[in-house]
């Protein structure tokens, strides 16, 4: 049963994969030697750049998902306050929260769900390379080529703890180290940039706290049994996630954030004119200076018939 859903899941994956990679291949062979290490490596690097724009509309639902999730969260507190003696009433009260707000609390992890079945397909098309075994339109000419091919004289198919050569060690103990930091600086910009001060307290602190450190340590122990195909694949992958990150937290910060602040800093250093002075508030509009106001007439004081009488010029 499990094999049978394992080949209708991870078949189509393998024609895609392979689809894209030999289209590279063949795209920068006509530059470069087919048979090397570096036309492969620019190919897995080119279907990685394919894939994650390809999830480019999963990437802005995880911000959208993250973003609510870090909104709500005073009233997460509230509700806990509220409710922290009834459990089953919390979390009917909290899911009714969630539903109100279109918040998806597991829209964050899409993007890395989706990309498990991708980067375990790559694993296994660079592994069965090794062993002389063909995956999805690969042909036996591909397979031996991608299996002997080297970068820095390492194997694109060899693991570090599978290595022969201290050249194949180095390269897989660099690329798991830049996975591992990258990994771990993708979430720390995410937690330490576009999340309010109010939200880095509660249930969903601790678990962005956890993945913080619990990811990195995940990859850094089993990346030394990846390919180092496979270990191209997943940096690049993280610094797309970094500078996709960067640009989404810069330009569309939550409120309430230190990204929101310096956003609105580098604002009123851009446009100081659209800025209210003293204020910190946008101007909308072109602000017209104030006309100055006529002076007011001013009435005449009432006086008696005595008084008028008085002031009258003699006849």
């Amino acid at each position: 049963m499990f094999d049978f859903l394992g080949t209708v899941i991870m078949g189509p994956l393998y024609w895609i994969i392979s689809v894209v990679l030999v289209g590279f291949h063949n795209l920068f062979s006509v530059v470069l030697d087919p048979d090397g290490g570096w036309s492969w490596a620019l190919s897995i690097v080119g279907l990685t750049l394919v894939i994650r724009a390809a999830l480019i509309p999963l990437f802005v639902k995880q911000i959208k998902a993250s973003r609510n999730m870090q909104m709500i969260q005073p009233k997460v507190k509230e509700l806990q306050k509220k409710y922290g003696h009834d459990r089953e009433r919390l979390a009917q009260e909290t899911m009714a929260l969630y539903k109100e707000s279109n918040t998806n609390p597991f829209s964050s992890c899409l993007p890395l769900i989706i990309q498990m079945p991708i980067f375990l397909a790559l694993f296994r098309l660079l592994n069965a390379a090794s062993h002389d075994e063909t995956k999805g339109v690969l042909t036996q000419a591909d397979v031996q080529s991608l299996s002997n091919a080297e970068i820095f004289g390492a194997k694109l198919a060899d693991t570090f703890t599978q290595a022969d050569n201290i050249n194949t060690k180095i390269l897989a103990g660099v690329l798991v180290l830049a996975m591992t930091a990258t990994t771990f600086l993708t979430q720390r910009q995410l937690m330490a940039k576009n999340m309010p001060a109010d939200a880095m307290t509660g249930p969903y602190a601790q678990q962005q706290k956890l993945l913080l450190y619990v990811l990195p340590v995940v990859f850094a122990v089993g990346g030394i049994a990846f390919p180092i195909g496979v270990l191209i694949y997943w940096t690049t992958s993280n610094l797309w996630t970094m500078g996709q990150q960067f640009y989404v937290i810069r330009n569309n910060p939550a409120p309430g954030t230190p990204a929101f602040a310096a956003k609105e800093e580098r604002d009123r250093r851009r446009h100081p004119e659209r800025f209210s002075e003293g204020t910190g508030q946008v101007v909308v509009g072109e602000v017209e200076p104030e006309q100055p106001r006529p002076p007011s007439r001013q009435q005449p004081k009432k006086q008696s018939r005595e008084q008028r009488k008085k002031q009258r010029p003699d006849s």
